[in-house]
């Protein structure tokens, strides 16, 4: 027989991966024993980045339920790991040294026994102060490396990687392939390699779905030393999502390998539970489509886990690149002439800004990226001409060093709009901000909480924090919610029901003169042949929504009443209205 393979469960990605909340403190404490008695684990993925930042977000305290979660996992002695986005640690963007160092004593004191250190970019400068502040904190850093399929991500580029780690301390490596599209070979050579070259250090591979290469992959892996495979369950496994643990386990002990048994009568039980919890709530922010499997996924080789997101973007920008081309009399966009177009726009920035690996936040700069020259490029403007400072940051080297080169238009471009490129240690350019936290939470008479995970709380997610305190955030959670169920229950109405439903909770914006609509105004004079809006677009109090052009010549402009966001658009472009006609319904927005 061959050697031992442990699984891990990966719960908190499975619901990252599918939609946008976690699971209650409540559902997690009912399920957790059911996970132990499947008896197949030997790890669980408890916590860390897209786990919080949710939590506060729905008015849930992520505190409580990171100790509730792992407290029977820990009794039994099944380890616990979280997800550390290295600089950024749990959020999506850079964490002061003295607040990062203080999130691994706070997570090893509520039961987390492993972090999974990575860099978006695998700079070893934004792993290594985590290995060592989490190895100071009793806790197992595990070093990371972010796969992916270019020219620059060799063996030997992942190798030489994985030794810098090792010798920095961490105990473990994991082989973090967040888009699934790491080609199996490689994989197994690069696990060789790190294994012939230090055979006591434990691998975990961690793969998606999305374009189906994981089962391929964790056969290679395995076949070639790794010792713990991350799964999933279902309903939530395969699509974006990872392997369902029946299929690993079948397959790797059809292999030969020591693999443990499922008890599947308590497989079934965390299924019909898991399902509860979909149905419950969290099901209303899941995307259906990411319950599929891509395998236009390799070609640009985003995660899948934000294609959701992704989806929901591309369809607003065709709608005004639509309204674009059919000003101009061209042929109009279906959604899938936007996704090769994009997947197409992807490979063809990625290489330009150096290959960075595309896991957050670096996937979702470079998408944006990607996403703003299908717009500007179909206005006339060219590329790179909507960048923002999110963006520019990977490309100066604030967030660390791109793997591969820049393409000369950048730097080039950086120059001409002042902007300067950087070499420093990412982590030595953000002061410390712990004392001032300190202070927020003394003048608020707010408790630091047990072992100061409150103050960590406030300071890894400050806004959140601040409206979780607050109440806010319950309340807007709860009109989200409401809305989510009101937009499942308007699908199922006829197009005049659907029409009345979203009216009764929306204001009209309704023409106050006789005239010839327009959605812009350039300000010289004249109205602009430019673009519809797009539904979901929102307006505040005091916006303008339009204009009208009277019949005497003069600009009215139409004011977006209290703002909302657009639900329907009565009146098109350009079109000749009358006095008290709807132009458009503005959905009201929560007190």
């Amino acid at each position: 027989m061959k050697k031992k393979i442990q699984f891990s469960l990966v719960y908190r990605d499975m619901w990252q991966s599918s939609g946008k909340f976690q699971p209650r403190k409540d559902q997690l404490e009912r399920i957790a024993p059911v996970i132990i008695e499947m008896g197949c684990f030997s790890r669980v993925e408890t916590n860390g980045g897209a786990f919080e930042q949710v939590n506060l977000l729905a008015g849930e305290n992520p505190n409580d339920a990171v100790r509730a979660f792992c407290k029977p996992f820990n009794e039994v002695g099944i380890k616990t790991h979280m997800l550390d986005r290295g600089l950024n640690a749990l959020r999506m963007y850079p964490v002061p040294d003295d607040v990062r160092e203080l999130m691994y004593k706070v997570k090893h004191a509520q039961g987390v026994d492993i972090t999974r250190i990575f860099c978006g970019l695998n700079d070893v400068r934004n792993i290594i102060p985590g290995i060592k502040w989490a190895a100071a904190a009793g806790m197992t850093p595990q070093g990371t490396l972010c796969i992916t399929n270019s020219p620059v991500h060799t063996v030997e580029y992942y190798s030489n990687i994985a030794d810098k780690l090792i010798e920095a301390g961490a105990q473990e490596i994991c082989l973090k392939d967040m888009a699934g599209i790491g080609q199996p070979a490689m994989l197994g050579a690069l696990t060789k390699e790190i294994k012939t070259k230090h055979p006591d250090i434990l691998i975990q591979y961690h793969g998606h779905s999305g374009p189906g290469l994981s089962m391929a992959s964790i056969l290679e892996v395995c076949n070639n030393g790794a010792d713990v495979i991350d799964t999933a369950i279902e309903p939530l496994s395969w699509g974006k999502v990872h392997p369902d643990i029946i299929s690993v386990q079948s397959m790797l002990k059809n292999e030969g390998f020591d693999v443990p048994e499922i008890n599947m009568n308590a497989y079934m039980k965390a299924r019909t539970l898991t399902q509860e919890f979909i149905d419950d709530w969290l099901g209303y922010f899941i995307n259906p489509a990411n319950k599929h499997m891509s395998s236009l996924l390799l070609g640009c080789g985003l995660p899948g886990g934000m294609m959701g997101s992704m989806m929901a973007d591309l369809d607003g920008i065709r709608k005004v690149i639509n309204g674009t081309l059919k000003s101009k009399g061209e042929k109009e966009l279906s959604i899938d002439d936007m996704l090769v177009k994009l997947f197409d726009e992807v490979a063809y920035v990625w290489p330009r800004v150096g290959y960075p690996p595309l896991v957050t936040p670096f996937s979702q700069y470079v998408k944006n990226i990607a996403l703003m020259n299908l717009l500007t490029m179909t206005q006339g403007k060219g590329r790179f001409v909507m960048m923002d400072d999110a963006m520019w940051g990977m490309i100066l080297g604030k967030s660390g060093k791109v793997p591969g080169n820049l393409d000369p238009e950048f730097i080039a471009l950086a120059e001409k709009q002042g902007r300067k490129f950087t070499d420093e240690d990412p982590h030595t350019l953000i002061n410390n901000a712990l004392e001032d936290f300190k202070k927020e939470m003394d003048e608020n008479g707010w408790d630091y909480g047990q072992d100061n995970e409150e103050l960590f709380e406030l300071a890894m997610h400050p806004e959140q924090y601040r409206n979780y305190k607050s109440g806010m955030a319950k309340k807007n959670f709860l009109a989200d919610l409401q809305k989510a169920k009101d937009a499942k229950m308007g699908s199922k109405l006829s197009p005049e029901q659907l029409a009345a439903f979203k009216h009764a909770k929306a204001d009209a914006v309704i023409a106050p003169i006789d005239g010839q609509l327009f959605y812009e105004f350039n300000g010289d004079g004249e109205c602009a042949p430019c673009l519809e809006p797009f539904i979901g677009q929102k307006y505040k109090e005091g916006d303008n929504f339009c204009y009208i052009q009277a019949k005497w010549g003069e600009i009215v402009p139409i004011p977006a009443a209290i703002g909302g966001k657009l639900v329907e658009v009565a009146a098109k472009q350009g079109a000749k209205v009358r006095r008290g006609t709807t132009l458009a319904w503005l959905e009201r927005p929560q007190d």
